[in-house]
């Protein structure tokens, strides 16, 4: 058997249910903004913020989320859909021109059965495609290789979203942002 290691993988078996520790996007949105790079939190915006992924698919796996504690896609607020897919949409332009990917994989699984790791909060995947990145190794040796570590992403890709927030006049993390679950 082939072993690869992936030692950020250990903070997660450590956790356990997840269940217990209540919805980890609520969390990430109620965290103060000076814990953003270990929350791998790229952008935080009015309604919604941009986060890596923790357990990426590919390298520079986003998701984009509400602030809101939802599940139900047919009751988001309008605003809040119309700046998820804005942000969805500066993300995607974002990897563009940092990783140049020859495509993308864009979306949600809504509900358990649907594949959702976290059914209770919605949040829309982004995720850069190369030729190639699907090779043997998944396939043959069911094994996925993420050639750059998260925090090397992560500085990356923040100067990107930081010119986009002083764009859009957004701080760190806007005053009036909706940061509860029972919103």
């Amino acid at each position: 058997m082939e072993i690869k290691y992936t030692p950020w993988r250990m903070r997660y078996i450590k956790r356990g249910d997840v269940s217990d520790e209540g919805c980890v996007f609520c969390a990430i949105a109620a965290a103060d903004s000076s814990h953003d790079a270990e929350r791998l939190v790229l952008y935080r915006g009015q309604y919604c913020f941009v986060v890596m992924n923790l357990y990426p698919y590919n390298t520079a796996h986003l998701m984009v989320v509400p602030y809101s504690h939802i599940a139900d896609l047919t009751a988001l607020d309008q605003a809040v859909a119309t700046e998820l897919f804005s942000l969805t949409q500066r993300s995607v332009a974002i990897l563009q021109t940092e990783y140049a990917p020859h495509g993308f994989n864009l979306g949600m699984n809504l509900g358990r059965v649907a594949g959702a790791g976290i059914a209770d909060h919605l949040h829309m995947h982004i995720v850069p495609r190369w030729n190639g990145d699907t090779n043997f190794m998944p396939v043959i040796g069911d094994t996925k290789l993420i050639p750059e570590s998260l925090d090397e992403t992560y500085n990356r890709l923040r100067p990107h979203f930081a010119v986009l927030s002083s764009m859009s006049g957004q701080s760190a993390q806007p005053d009036d942002a909706p940061r509860t679950a029972s919103e």
